[in-house]
């Protein structure tokens, strides 16, 4: 028999799951401050959360027994997964349980924002009859442009066709042949901001998505655009959306989610144009009755020596096992995000290559945190170690893993290639004994990079001069060089150079050094 904690309120259509197995008993104590959970915890064989109870370190340095947590939702940033990983316990969420409301939620947002259904309501609950004043649009023929096709915007991609939308639609891996059989039109960021007469997000909230539609986003856009957010509040920036409303350059906005929530600047709500929801994306019966139902299923699933479906951390490997490779995951994990950032084009397919002593250790760990290093610069932190593969999967991305006992002059070696349609790129590292993780090739360059910090490639014409003048450019925007690494193809042709600096190069200081006429690429990757 095994005892259950449900430290958060379950739906009760989850909690039948786990009341039906004869070998269960879930006891409910919700609201337990730390003290109290860390008192209690080790008496449970699972825990049952949300987003309430914060599982931390301490706590599961005293769960003795505990050998799941359960997250009803999406997110499981209350859980420390560090902490769980060591302690080998798995953690599982449901990332799947609220796709349906929240692509729902988006077309209700759309429809009510072309109909002014809730300016129309407030008027007529205050006794205004005003017909005349809330003459709406029409869905049909007008163009969606969906960025981010996810589960999510797939899903809002059908329901949009089916309102007799065009749909056209941005998205890192999505390819040409994938678009035609959803049946949208591909189209590159900037297609879409220019032909959209909706634009609708549907992205992680990352470092390069924050504030993605901004003043320069909303320049392109057509004149009296409708703008909906129900994905993540800072994707779109408000101050430049509240400025296109105000200047009727676009007509209207339908949000359900705020850089701040609660919200603390009320502009933007008080725009008549705009109809806003509180974050209620989620919030349907269904939704939380599926994440319930899809957690507790795993729950029960693992107690009773089945697979899980939805594992968010890493699966337990044997610790003389463990002990070989671990150095080696964060060193994958920075190949992986390293390469994404040099790689234009859609991948389609990824190559790990092991070399010398890694072709005789268990890789799978391995390659897990190189195509999660791949993966999340587009997909953010939902990607890990062990859902990484999947979604390769699920975005057509081929993996490959590759054994040899050739190094080139290293004792271990590992190589991960891109392919795209526009070609190959590939990065190489390794670990030097009492000097850690080095980049040791990129592409057909050879250099010797720590993968940490601020890290700039600079592809350019080996000529005088050209160091120089980036330098000067550089420090004019109050930039230092940490190191810096060069190679070349041959005297006078194609040269790399892979500065790290000491703080972020902002997108101006970047597009001055692509302006050099020396100077074919940059790329800024943060590590």
């Amino acid at each position: 028999m095994f005892n259950i904690l449900m430290a958060d309120p379950i739906s009760h259509e989850g909690l039948d799951v786990l009341q039906k197995s004869e070998f269960v008993t879930v006891v409910g104590d919700t609201g337990l401050i730390p003290e109290e959970l860390k008192n209690r915890i080790s008496e449970f064989d699972a825990l049952l959360v949300r987003s309430q109870t914060k599982v931390t370190r301490e706590i599961i340095e005293k769960a003795i027994n505990l050998k799941i947590i359960g997250r009803a939702g999406v997110g499981v940033d209350n859980i420390d997964l560090d902490a769980a990983t060591e302690y080998g316990i798995i953690v599982v969420n449901a990332p799947n349980g609220n796709t349906n409301s929240a692509a729902e939620h988006t077309m209700a947002m759309i429809m009510a924002l072309s109909r002014k259904i809730p300016q129309a309501h407030f008027a007529l609950k205050n006794h205004r009859w005003e017909r005349s004043k809330y003459v709406g649009v029409e869905l049909k023929n007008k163009t969606l442009g969906i960025i981010g096709l996810g589960r999510i915007g797939t899903e809002v991609a059908y329901r949009a066709k089916g309102q007799r939308m065009n749909v056209m639609a941005y998205d890192p891996f999505l390819t040409e042949e994938k678009a035609e059989k959803m049946g949208v039109d591909y189209g590159g960021f900037e297609d879409v901001l220019k032909q959209a007469d909706y634009i609708t997000v549907h992205t992680p909230l990352l470092k390069e998505t924050r504030h993605m539609i901004g003043p320069e986003a909303f320049e392109m856009m057509k004149n009296d655009v409708h703008i909906v957010n129900c994905a993540r509040g800072g994707i779109i920036d408000e101050a430049a959306l509240y400025d296109a409303l105000v200047s009727g350059k676009a007509a209207g906005a339908a949000i359900d989610v705020l850089e701040e929530e609660p919200f603390q600047d009320h502009r933007l709500l008080d725009l008549p144009q705009v109809i806003a929801t509180p974050h209620l994306g989620a919030s349907t019966v269904e939704a939380q009755e599926n994440v319930a139902i899809d957690v507790c299923q795993d729950v029960l699933s693992h107690l009773t020596g089945d697979l899980v479906k939805n594992p968010v951390n890493l699966s337990s490997v044997p610790s003389d096992i463990l002990s070989q490779i671990e150095p080696y995951f964060h060193l994958a994990e920075k190949l992986g995000h390293f390469l994404i950032h040099l790689t234009k084009d859609v991948p389609e397919e990824v190559n790990i290559y092991y070399s010398g002593k890694l072709s005789d250790v268990k890789i799978a760990p391995i390659t897990r945190n190189a195509v999660k290093g791949l993966l999340q610069r587009h997909l953010g932190s939902h990607v890990n170690d062990v859902n990484a593969l999947y979604l390769a999967e699920k975005k057509d991305i081929t993996i490959h893993e590759n054994r040899t006992s050739t190094t080139k002059g290293f004792t271990n070696m590992i190589t991960v290639e891109v392919k795209t349609k526009s070609g190959v790129r590939r990065v190489s590292g390794t670990l030097l004994n009492g000097l850690g993780a080095r980049i040791v090739r990129v592409d057909h360059y050879s250099v010797d990079v720590m993968p940490e910090g601020h890290i700039v490639i600079i592809h350019h014409q080996d000529l005088p001069g050209v160091i120089g003048k980036m330098g000067s450019l550089l420090a004019k925007h109050d930039i230092n060089i940490a190191t810096m690494q060069v190679d070349r193809s041959d005297i006078g042709g194609d040269a790399i150079m892979i500065l790290t600096i000491d703080k972020y190069l902002e997108k101006d200081g970047l597009d001055e050094l692509k302006e050099l006429e020396e100077i074919t690429d940059v790329t800024a990757v943060d590590l």
